[in-house]
């Protein structure tokens, strides 16, 4: 199983294009919040995509219906929890948010918000924070993530987005 994860997009509708399209064959598709205007743009140009998208709120989505953070059952025994991760004091640390994770028995912990990737294995969890797809605040060019799951494991990545060749 291939989830693709992306946060932060500001109403950059190309970034967010160029990550969904170069990964069209991924099984899910992430989005954790501020950006949802241009995600419901890509869903009505894109409606093939519906199916595999999930997406929560962030802070700049004014207005939004979406709920502030969703758990998903995945193969092989692991469980996801998603955020935008501004409720969860994450420009602070993550405590809060990994008791969170844990408390909902959760080994896969996504957040965006701070638009600074964090890729990192600790206190039982792979946690992802894959930057921002448009707009980065560490020095880093624009990022999406990577999840695999298989038999073999987890592996979670961090790739840059570059120009689509479509």
């Amino acid at each position: 199983m291939r989830i693709i994860v992306v946060s932060d997009s500001h109403g950059n509708y190309s970034a967010l294009e160029t990550v969904f399209r170069r990964n069209a064959d991924a099984d899910w598709f992430i989005h954790l919040g501020d950006g949802e205007r241009e995600l419901d743009n890509f869903i009505i140009n894109n409606p093939e995509y519906t199916s595999k998208i999930i997406h929560v709120c962030g802070n700049c989505d004014v207005g939004s219906l979406s709920e502030p953070f969703f758990v998903l059952p995945l193969p092989e025994g692991h469980k996801l929890f998603a955020t935008h991760g501004h409720r969860y004091a994450v420009k602070n640390d993550l405590d809060i948010l990994k008791k969170n994770a844990e408390m909902l028995g959760c080994d896969i912990v996504l957040y965006g918000h701070t638009h600074v990737r964090y890729n990192k294995h600790e206190d039982g969890m792979y946690i992802l924070n894959p930057g921002s797809c448009s707009s980065p605040h560490d020095g880093t060019k624009p990022s999406f993530g990577t999840i695999d799951i298989s038999p073999a494991g987890v592996l979670v990545n961090i790739a840059d987005v570059r120009p689509s060749i479509i």
